[in-house]
């Protein structure tokens, strides 16, 4: 079992995140450090700050030296899925191959409807969602990607330079859904990210991931499960490492912390020691 944190960018600053990243870099026992990719803040006043999710991975990724980064996860229907690449691929040289390349079909209403940005009904976002990757990963991988989906179409088209980690950075596909995201997990993903009720539920869900996999001939024990554990800051640091100790007993690789609200870098010491 490994363990990750993530900080939430809202009703926070800059400078109280890299603070807690760069502190989080000298702890060995957290193999990596997410954000979230939306516009608004989930908790609280939506008028509150909320910082951008890919500009952050960029400066943190300068901030850092060994732990890995990602957004968990980044929303399909914010970016196409060419300049996604595009993004990743910078943030990838840049953090020299630290990059865990998180990606969700999206969901918010709230801010597609502020930003006038198209929220399809369920069936054509995952459409569309899996075009976003297999287009993602051709251009990640390939001289040149022509892409002729429904949605994506790609025409010889470039993404230089490539990304330092190859064939391409890990795919994260976050989500819970049986059929459509488990599938797509089977057939691209380099990880499996859910935020689940309870250890049972996960290993409900483990197990039709592992159905989806030999839908596709795909080996299970080639996607790394992880699970978010969220750190209630009214309860002993201890409740927290018990709930991580049981999705490890059920099977978890992979325990992202979710740290409390404009945590600071003083959390992290205790936190590593109660993980231990």
């Amino acid at each position: 079992m490994r363990f990750a944190i993530k900080t939430r960018p809202e009703h926070t600053t800059w400078e109280r995140i890299r603070d807690v990243w760069i502190a989080a870099d000298d702890f060995e026992i957290f193999e990596s450090a997410w954000n979230w990719d939306h516009f608004y803040p989930l908790s609280g006043d939506p008028a509150g700050s909320n910082l951008e999710a890919w500009s952050m991975l960029a400066a943190l990724a300068q901030a850092t030296r060994r732990i890995r980064i990602g957004c968990q996860v980044s929303g399909m229907i914010y970016r196409h899925p060419a300049l996604l690449a595009n993004i990743a691929a910078s943030v990838d040289i840049i953090s020299a191959g630290r990059l865990e390349l998180g990606v969700g079909a999206g969901w918010n209403q709230q801010e597609c409807d502020a930003y006038g940005i198209e929220l399809p009904p369920l069936k054509e976002r995952f459409d569309r969602f899996d075009e976003g990757v297999q287009a993602i990963i051709g251009l990640l991988t390939q001289e040149q990607t022509t892409f002729q989906g429904q949605y994506v179409k790609l025409t010889e088209a470039f993404c230089e330079p490539k990304p330092v980690q190859r064939p391409h950075p890990p795919i994260v596909i976050g989500g819970k859904g049986p059929n459509r995201t488990l599938r797509a997990v089977a057939k691209w993903a380099q990880q499996w990210n859910a935020i689940t009720e309870s250890p049972e539920q996960w290993r409900e869900l483990k197990e039709v991931l592992v159905t989806r996999c030999a839908e596709v001939g795909r080996d299970p024990a080639e996607i790394t499960c992880s699970v978010n554990v969220r750190i209630d800051p009214a309860e002993p640091l201890e409740r927290a490492a018990e709930t991580a100790a049981a999705y490890g007993n059920a099977g978890v690789d992979l325990i992202v912390m979710n740290l409390p609200l404009d945590a600071g870098p003083e959390v992290l010491e205790p936190l590593a020691k109660v993980l231990a």
